[in-house]
């Protein structure tokens, strides 16, 4: 048997030669995609180094700049009066940011209150559906309860002759009289897990505005962007506001320190001017009215309306008299106007 065993071989340890063979395939197949996904990654992070790196010397560079304009007698005072217009064109973003987070939050607790008063109403009328129901299924299970013991007590005055002749009908009757509760007291316990339904529904989640909704939003915000445009005194200062949004320092020059000092006046003034608690909800209805009828939309969908046909600003005098004059502040996005306005 041994000699047999030498001369064809061993099959067990074959087989288990062939299992060692394909368990190291797949472990090397392992072992490789593991390796590609190690690879990815560390391509992938040294990338974001690389980035990293890039944008850590363009701050630098600004920084470096930055010093050598301060250190600059010439440049030093243009340098704070920029950043002094660039805080001022700040605060009227987060002037108009703030209304318009506001007003969007007012419109939707208002459509969300407006829709459960509907859906209260629509439940309290089914509620009440359902009770009619109730109520005459129960009258009607009241008459049938009373024919019952009608029946009943008619067979119990029965004499025996009586109840040989008429019993067995008396008593048909009175089985299909309970069969006939035993329906309706189904249908009733059908009618009161129904009414339970209703009555712990849970109330629908806040829907979107629609359309219309954005559009009245947008224009608001867009009337008092005018306002906070037309509280400046001087055009060319507001531009100066807006330009220290979309420039660096060094790229404008105000002139001497004497004129420097005085646009550094004039910020505090304004800025002060800004945060004025002003009531101007009469004038902005009638500013929204007057833009609302040159409004035009690309689209029925389109809820922002084109720039150019929100580009007149509207004055309003202590007589009602109506002043117009031009300032595309959506299309020229002051105060990152775009940005606030419902889509």
């Amino acid at each position: 048997m041994p000699a047999k065993s030498a001369l064809f071989g061993n099959d067990d340890a074959d087989e288990s030669g062939d299992d060692k063979l394909h368990d190291l395939y797949w472990n090397r197949v392992k072992l490789k995609q593991d390796f590609a996904r190690k690879a990815d990654e560390n391509f992938r992070l040294q990338s974001m180094i690389r980035d990293q790196e890039g944008a850590t010397a363009r701050v630098q560079q600004k920084l470096n700049h930055l010093e050598n304009l301060l250190l600059d007698p010439e440049w030093v005072y243009n340098v704070a009066v920029f950043y002094q217009f660039r805080g001022l064109n700040a605060q009227c973003c987060r002037k108009i940011a703030a209304f318009a987070e506001q007003l969007k939050q007012q419109r939707e607790q208002r459509q969300h209150k407006q829709a459960l008063v509907r859906w209260n109403e629509d439940r309290k009328a089914e509620s009440a559906e359902v009770e009619a129901s109730v109520g005459e299924l129960r009258g009607r299970m009241q008459l049938l309860e009373d024919r019952l013991l009608e029946e009943r007590q008619r067979l119990e005055s029965m004499s025996g002759l009586g109840r040989m002749l008429r019993g067995r009908r008396t008593s048909a009757e009175l089985d299909e009289l309970e069969t006939q509760l035993n329906v309706l007291a189904g249908d009733e316990q059908s009618l009161l897990a129904e009414l339970e339904a209703i009555r712990t529904r849970k109330p629908p989640a806040v829907a979107g505005l629609d359309v219309a909704a954005k559009r009245s939003i947008n224009l608001m915000i867009i009337a008092f962007a005018q306002d906070v445009f037309l509280r400046f005194n001087d055009r060319n200062f507001v531009s100066m506001v807006k330009e220290s949004s979309e420039k660096s320092a060094g790229a404008i020059k105000y002139g001497s320190k004497a004129d420097c000092d005085k646009l550094f006046e004039d910020v505090q003034k304004q800025s002060a001017r800004l945060e004025q608690s002003v009531d101007v909800a009469d004038v902005l209805k009638k500013r929204v009215a007057r833009i609302a009828e040159h409004a035009d939309f690309r689209d029925d969908a389109d809820a922002v309306p084109k720039p150019e046909t929100v580009a007149t600003l509207f004055t309003f005098d202590a007589g009602g008299a109506v002043r117009s004059s031009d300032g595309n502040l959506l299309g020229e996005d002051y105060w990152q106007l775009s940005q606030v306005l419902c889509r």
